[in-house]
């Protein structure tokens, strides 16, 4: 889930960080995966809040398939049921496999977990400022390392086969 972000501060500094993030934590997994025995693929993914029963995903998810090719005045009706139903929003999965071994990872949350201290998508967030320079720009060398240092874990962490 995204993090919980109330302070005005905190979500311009987090506008600063997270397409950096995102970008390093992508490109240190390409650079992982052009040594590893895994293969990865990244896959677009809807991300529902879990009090959503699987009916309602159902009625959404078909609802949002057909508004893709609808008129504009089934597209007008389509938006206004969509209103009034919990819409997901997108998410952006790596999924790694090797032989018959499958792991899903959230590249959004490991973006989360490169620009927030201590991030649980349960509680309010706070940004990590040491990833600021003294002038208030990005420390791109600081950010490197630590998408490194996290992307590095996960892979340390998946299975032998």
């Amino acid at each position: 889930m995204p993090p919980k972000i109330t302070d005005s501060i905190i979500w311009q500094q987090a506008e600063l960080l997270m397409q950096p993030a995102f970008i390093r934590i992508v490109d240190n997994i390409r650079k992982l995966l052009d040594v590893s025995p895994w293969t990865g693929t990244y896959q677009d993914v809807l991300i529902w809040s879990a009090d959503v029963s699987e009916e309602t995903k159902n009625i959404v998810t078909s609802l949002l398939q057909e508004l893709e090719v609808a008129t504009p005045e089934a597209a007008e009706s389509i938006r206004e049921t969509l209103s009034d139903l919990p819409v997901p929003h997108p998410g952006y999965h790596l999924c790694l496999q090797r032989q018959e071994q499958r792991v899903n990872v959230d590249l959004w949350d490991l973006c989360y977990q490169v620009c927030f201290l201590n991030y649980a998508s349960s509680q309010e967030v706070t940004i990590d400022t040491s990833l600021f320079d003294e002038s208030g720009e990005v420390d791109w060398q600081l950010l490197d390392r630590k998408s490194q240092d996290l992307v590095s874990q996960i892979f340390g962490s998946l299975p032998d086969c």
